[in-house]
């Protein structure tokens, strides 16, 4: 076991209240391997990129530049579009995965804090601001544990903070912090969130509040490391469906920007959460706290 991941090592880690509870699992030696997550974030990225590039534009709200007139604003569109592109190959290439898995960690950082952060604080009151930067922080949780699990050498010896046992902990917590984000705008936002959901499903408003409440639930459950596994596998799965369900037909019906976007900036977001559920593989799915640690397939 890394040193970092043992109980009361809280130097590099969050508060000591949630440290152990947040580092249950495998070492980050042992989760190297293309996951299901790992795969996925890295389809979804050649596909984004793919996207930046046809269309020529930024991923609609997601993406959107708080600069009018943005100075070479046909530059940091495709700068943006190649990066993604790049990085989701390079994550599929062993030689690559390193640096593709760092330069995509400080791409998602950058678009967080540059592109959604500032929302938060000038508008705090507005729950659409944490929603944005939520959306934004899963994918980031995602790409961040890959950079923790990859880091070489120099990284680990200068980066401690980021890398190795201590940054999935912390990307584990952005989880945590992430999620309540979106499940309070299915509260919030109840009627916009009823409009998305398809005509043929019965009972919208409960539905509404039901995924909602998972996503919170999902949060206490990581952070207080009850069936952690079971609880991010179980969030993965709900966004993907909701993906497929609400943003998909429009894909089909209308294929274009309009339809495209949406769809693939909500698969990034249940890819960033697949990522997250991989980091518990080798956890036993009804782990608690008390027993972290025991294995299971």
């Amino acid at each position: 076991m890394d040193r970092s991941t043992q109980p009361g090592r809280t130097l590099l880690g969050p508060p000591a209240l949630f440290a152990d509870s947040l580092s249950i699992g495998p070492t980050t030696g042992n989760l190297a391997g293309m996951c299901l997550g790992h795969v996925l974030l890295a389809a979804v990225m050649i596909a984004l990129g793919i996207r930046g590039l046809l269309y020529g534009d930024f991923a609609s709200i997601w993406q959107r530049i708080p600069i009018e007139n943005l100075p070479g604003r046909q530059f940091f569109v495709y700068a943006c579009a190649v990066i993604e592109l790049g990085t989701g190959i390079g994550l599929l290439v062993r030689r690559t995965v390193r640096l593709s898995s760092c330069i995509l960690f400080v791409f998602l950082l950058l678009w967080a804090v540059l592109l959604k952060l500032p929302a938060v604080v000038l508008v705090p009151q507005m729950e659409a601001t944490w929603l944005g930067f939520g959306e934004i922080a899963v994918i980031l949780a995602g790409g961040w544990i890959l950079f923790a699990v990859y880091a070489g050498e120099w990284s680990r010896q200068h980066l401690k903070f980021e890398v190795g046992a201590s940054g999935v902990r912390w990307a584990r917590l952005l989880f945590v912090v992430s999620l309540p984000t979106i499940g309070l705008s299915h509260f919030v936002y109840a009627k916009e969130t009823v409009a998305f959901i398809p005509a043929w499903l019965p009972w919208h408003l409960a539905w509404a509040y039901l995924t909602g409440a998972g996503s919170i639930a999902t949060s206490l459950a990581v952070l207080f490391a009850v069936w952690p596994r079971l609880a991010a596998t179980l969030e993965a799965a709900m966004l993907s469906v909701i993906t497929l369900l609400v943003w998909l037909p429009g894909v089909i019906a209308a294929p274009g920007n309009d339809s495209v976007t949406p769809f693939l900036m909500s698969t990034a977001i249940a890819c960033g959460a697949w990522v997250v559920a991989d980091s518990y593989r080798g956890v036993a799915w009804l782990s608690v706290s008390a027993s972290r640690g025991n294995a299971a397939p």
